[in-house]
């Protein structure tokens, strides 16, 4: 296996059990539009990873996937900020299910990815040159800091590849949700987002099992011709989980109140097409599938000895949150 990443950033704070998001990995029929889209449009690089058919066998097998779907696998990244979210993209020879639909915010499951920008002017302004379709226009909005202070933030929701939000984000004169390239302004993928049918569960998933801490949970309304997309006024759950230790690659819950979140009937876990699986390295991979079981979390593949292109050489299982997604753990030698 060629191309190994393993000096990426873990994202693991002190004592902490497990990291950051640390890869993000979605599958795909139409590699050319996500080449334009995360290569030319948000310039981030995009590696071929060769395979020997031994390793393609074993990743199915780990992953869950049909031992007769062939694919190509790819690793998408910002090479200046090499402690952002990595992009794992399967290119599927044969189509599967695809997650969503269309881009309403009410379908359930994997949302979003964001892509914090130093620039947000600049960076709308490079998406609607590329002609990229927006939730809405850029909006300005302002957030109460810990400290009661105001603070402003540019926001832009662009409809990226298999119908899955990218949000460009810019908090002003203030640090970013995530690091940013120093020379133009470009950053991300730094966070991404969940929309969950039950909510406290996938919550207690991420305290419980991967020893994560709430960073804000609130009930907001969504605003007038808001980018959601959503009716004026509903009431959504949104919820800020971190990484204990992390200023980045976290993970944001929302949870539409209004009785009109859609379950498109495909979930959002690999090989489907979409974003189907969360990587996060951990301190104790054993540790982790203890607390899956005693929290009654599936196991879709108990802790083995995996070698990993981006990940690395180490131990890994594979976990299924309770709203469906995939989760790999991953501990290196």
């Amino acid at each position: 296996m060629e191309n190994k990443k393993s000096n990426i950033t873990t994202g693991i704070g002190k004592d902490a059990l497990t990291g950051y998001i640390h890869t993000a990995t979605l599958c795909t029929v139409d590699l050319e539009t996500y080449q334009h889209f995360y290569g030319d449009i948000m310039k981030m690089q995009l590696d071929k990873v060769s395979l020997t058919n031994s390793e393609k066998e074993q990743q199915r097998v780990f992953w869950n996937i049909p031992q007769d779907l062939e694919y190509d696998l790819y690793h998408c990244y910002r090479a200046s900020v090499p402690s952002l979210i990595q992009l794992r993209i399967l290119h599927l020879k044969d189509p599967t299910p695809h997650i969503h639909k269309s881009y309403s915010s009410y379908e359930l499951g994997s949302f979003s990815l964001g892509f914090p920008t130093s620039n947000a002017k600049s960076m709308d302004k490079r998406m609607r040159e590329y002609k990229v379709g927006a939730m809405a226009p850029m909006q300005e909005g302002i957030i109460i800091r810990e400290n009661g202070e105001e603070a402003k933030y540019l926001e832009t929701i662009y409809q990226g590849p298999d119908f899955l939000h990218c949000v460009g984000i810019e908090r002003v004169a203030q640090p970013q949700l995530a690091p940013c390239d120093p020379e133009d302004g470009f950053g991300g993928p730094g966070y991404s987002a969940f929309v969950a049918k039950d909510s406290d569960a996938e919550v207690d998933f991420y305290k419980n099992v991967l020893g994560h801490n709430i960073l804000f949970d609130a009930v907001w309304e969504a605003a007038e011709d808001g980018a959601l997309g959503v009716n004026p006024g509903t009431p959504f759950r949104f919820c800020g989980i971190y990484a204990p230790e992390a200023k980045q690659n976290h993970f944001l819950l929302l949870d539409f109140k209004d009785g009109n979140m859609v379950d498109t009937g495909v979930q959002s876990c690999i090989p489907n097409q979409g974003l189907g699986m969360y990587s996060f390295q951990t301190s104790d991979v054993d540790e982790v599938a203890q607390r899956a079981k005693k929290n009654n979390i599936k196991i879709l593949s108990p802790v083995q000895y995996v070698s990993d292109a981006i990940l690395g050489d180490g131990k890994a299982c594979l976990l299924e949150s309770p709203n469906g997604m995939y989760i790999e753990i991953f501990q290196l030698n």
